[in-house]
C-alpha cells in the first residue's frame, strides 16, 4: 500500500498529471470533510484537477512527510509548495487518509490546506475560535 503513496508522489513531482490519476480508480470517491461541497467521483476528475495545479503551479513539488498502512487504509502526510504563475508562494500541508484495492486509490479524505501567511498566535486563535465576540 505504501508503494502506492511513493507512486502518487512520484507522479506529482514529475508533474504527470496522468500518471497522478492512474494511481486511482475509475470508481475513486473524494471527500473534503472541511470542504464538503468539494467532494467528487472518478479518475477523470483528478485527471482534470491535477492538470489545473500543475498548470497553476509550474513547479510544484510535494513531499511526504509521514505514512502508516493498515487493512486496506493509508494515511500520509504530505507538504506541497512551488509559486504560482505570478510568482507568489503555494504552500499547503495537511493528511490524506486513502482507501487502497489492488494498487488503486478508491477513496480518500482530504485535509490539506493552505499554510497561513501571518496571521493569529495561539492565543488569538483560541479567541478566534471558541470565544468569538458578540459582534459576530
Amino acid at each position: 500500500m505504501d508503494n502506492v503513496i511513493e507512486q502518487l508522489i512520484a507522479a506529482m513531482n514529475r508533474h504527470d498529471a496522468a500518471a497522478v490519476a492512474a494511481s486511482f480508480a475509475s470508481d475513486y470517491r473524494s471527500e473534503q470533510p472541511l470542504h464538503p461541497n468539494r467532494g467528487f467521483g472518478g479518475s477523470a476528475q483528478v485527471l482534470a484537477n491535477w492538470t489545473s495545479v500543475f498548470e497553476g503551479v509550474p513547479n510544484f513539488s510535494a513531499e511526504l512527510i509521514s505514512s502508516a498502512s493498515s487493512e486496506g487504509t493509508v494515511w500520509a502526510e504530505m507538504r506541497w509548495w512551488g509559486a504560482y504563475r505570478d510568482g507568489s508562494p503555494f504552500q499547503m500541508r495537511g493528511v490524506a487518509l486513502l482507501g487502497v484495492r489492488e494498487d488503486k486509490i478508491v477513496w480518500a479524505r482530504l485535509y490539506m490546506e493552505p499554510v497561513e501567511q501571518g496571521g493569529s498566535d495561539i492565543e488569538g486563535a483560541v479567541q478566534e475560535l471558541y470565544r468569538p465576540s458578540s459582534d459576530s
